[in-house]
């Protein structure tokens, strides 16, 4: 059966690039229960087009475009966002319970700071995704990845020496 291939193949191309998926819930989600709705929500909308997947692009390009998009239409879906303070306690308490370094908590609160757009190239670019792939992504020129990539490093510094000052 052709059905049984297409699900045998997203499967497997799904789980071989699931740190894509989390990822992206980590980053867009405000709370662990935000983050688990948004990965079930990007695996839905993953199958829904996996059949417009053309293979002109990688399929963890592609996957990127879908969780990205999924992630930016869920997170203008949630409840308001927190006040700062609150927020950023949250972030920091679920911050605290994952198993990161002290430098990484620092660069995902710095993160949480940058817009939807900016989260979605530095994320790419951490990565080590290519300009190109990102640009494919993202939909914009590769001169225009490298641009908003300088600006968003020099403020992601800023946040960080803001955040070390305190």
């Amino acid at each position: 059966m052709q059905h049984d291939r297409d699900i045998d193949e997203f499967l497997s191309l799904v789980e071989a690039h699931q740190g894509i998926v989390h990822k992206v819930s980590f980053v867009y989600g405000q709370s662990f229960a935000d983050r688990e709705d948004l990965a079930q929500e990007i695996l839905l909308q993953l199958w829904k087009s996996f059949e417009s997947f053309d293979g002109r692009s990688g399929f963890s390009t592609w996957m990127y475009r879908v969780a990205l998009n999924t992630a930016i239409t869920f997170k203008r879906k949630l409840k308001p966002p927190l006040p700062d303070r609150e927020e950023a306690w949250e972030l920091g308490e679920q911050l605290e319970q994952a198993e990161l370094s002290d430098d990484l908590r620092t660069l995902y609160r710095a993160i949480a700071r940058l817009s939807a757009v900016e989260k979605a190239i530095i994320m790419q670019w951490l990565d080590e995704r290519s300009y190109q792939e990102i640009a494919d992504t993202m939909g914009m020129s590769v001169a225009n990845v490298s641009v908003r990539l300088v600006r968003i490093r020099a403020r992601l510094a800023q946040l960080i020496n803001r955040t070390e000052q305190q």
